[in-house]
C-alpha cells in the first residue's frame, strides 16, 4: 500500500472520529424543554382541610400552603415525622404533601391522617425525560402539582404559599411572619452553599443584591426554602415551576414579574438564619432475613416488617 493511500486512510479515520464525537455532543445536548406545558400525571389522594385545633371563631389571620415534596427512602417517615408535628403547632396552615411516585403510599397516608392537620395528599412522578438529566430537577414535578391543584380549587383559596422540602428545618416564627406576604417576602436560609447560608443583601429596608454562593446569571438568587409567595400572584398567572435544574426559584419568580422593590425581607430584615437545610445523613437500607429467621417466635420478623413498609429495610 503507497504512502498516500496510508495517508488517506488516516485522514479518512480521523474524520470519521470527529463527526462520531459532534453526532455524540449534538445527541446529549438535546434537553427537554424546560417548559413542557401540563405533562404530569398527578394522582390526587386524598385531601382533608378540616381544623379540629380549637381556634378563635373570627381569627382574620391569612392561610398557609406549605408544599412538601417528598420519595421514598429510608429517611422520609423520620424526616416528615419531625416536620409534620413542628406544622402541627401553627395554626391556619395546610400541609400539601406531594409524592415523586405514580401512586399514593400507604405510610404517608397514614402519617398524615395521624397528625390529624389540615392536608393535601397528592402524587406526581418526574417524567421520565428529566430523570436521565446531567442535572435532575428534582421535585419540580411534585411543586407544579401543588400549584395546579392550588389553581383548580373552587372557591380558590387566598393565603401564601410556601415551598417547605422534608429535609427542611423551620422556625415557626418564620411562618407567622410570612403568613402577612403582601407579594414576595425573603429570608435567609442556613446550612447552604460555601457561605452556609443564602440570603437577600438588604440596606435601608430594601432588597438591594443577594448574598449567595452561587449567583451566575440568575436574577433571584435564592433557595428553595428563601421566599414566600401570595396566592394572589400564582392565581394571576399560569406560570409553573420550570424542569431547569438550579434555575427553578429564578425562573418562576421572573415569570411572576416580580421586582426587587416588591420583595419584602423578613427575619428581622434578614439578620436572622430561620430555616436550614438539615439534610439528614444517607443510609442504606439493611437486609433483614437472617436476622428474622434468627429470631423466632419474636417481635423481630413484626418489626423487620414495618421497617420495610416504611423503606428502612429489606426482608
Amino acid at each position: 500500500m503507497s504512502y498516500l493511500k496510508i495517508s488517506v486512510m488516516k485522514y479518512l479515520l480521523a474524520l470519521l472520529c470527529i463527526i462520531g464525537i459532534l453526532a455524540m455532543v449534538l445527541t446529549k445536548s438535546k434537553s427537554p424543554p424546560y417548559e413542557p406545558g401540563h405533562i404530569e400525571k398527578t394522582v390526587k389522594c386524598k385531601s382533608d382541610l378540616m381544623e379540629r385545633r380549637q381556634l378563635p371563631p373570627a381569627d382574620p389571620r391569612p392561610v398557609l400552603y406549605v408544599v412538601t415534596p417528598t420519595y421514598r427512602r429510608v429517611e422520609q417517615v423520620p424526616e416528615l415525622t419531625r416536620l409534620g408535628q413542628t406544622l402541627l403547632t401553627v395554626p391556619h396552615l395546610v400541609w400539601m404533601v406531594v409524592e415523586d411516585a405514580d401512586a399514593c403510599s400507604p405510610h404517608v397516608a397514614a402519617l398524615l391522617d395521624r397528625l390529624g392537620m389540615p392536608y393535601v395528599h397528592l402524587a406526581s412522578a418526574m417524567p421520565a425525560q428529566y430523570r436521565s438529566e446531567r442535572y435532575v430537577p428534582r421535585g419540580v414535578s411534585n411543586r407544579r402539582a401543588a400549584m395546579t391543584w392550588l389553581r383548580d380549587q373552587s372557591p380558590q383559596p387566598t393565603g401564601v404559599m410556601y415551598f417547605l422540602d422534608d429535609d427542611n428545618t423551620i422556625d415557626i416564627r418564620l411562618l407567622e411572619q410570612m403568613r402577612h406576604t403582601k407579594k414576595v417576602s425573603m429570608f435567609p436560609v442556613g446550612l447552604v452553599a460555601d457561605y452556609l447560608v443564602s440570603s437577600p443583601i438588604v440596606q435601608e429596608g430594601r432588597v438591594t443584591g443577594w448574598f449567595d454562593g452561587w449567583i451566575v446569571d440568575r436574577q433571584f438568587p435564592v433557595d428553595m426554602a428563601g421566599f414566600a409567595v401570595n396566592l394572589s400572584l400564582v392565581m394571576a398567572s399560569d406560570a409553573l415551576m420550570p424542569y431547569h435544574a438550579g434555575y427553578e426559584e429564578d425562573k418562576m419568580l421572573r415569570a411572576f414579574g416580580i421586582t426587587m422593590d416588591e420583595i419584602e425581607p423578613l427575619a428581622n430584615q434578614c439578620t436572622e438564619v430561620l430555616v436550614w437545610h438539615t439534610k439528614t445523613k444517607k443510609n442504606q437500607p439493611p437486609s433483614l432475613r437472617r436476622e428474622v429467621a434468627s429470631h423466632p417466635n419474636s417481635n423481630i420478623a413484626a418489626l423487620a416488617e414495618n421497617m420495610e413498609r416504611i423503606a428502612m429495610a429489606t426482608t
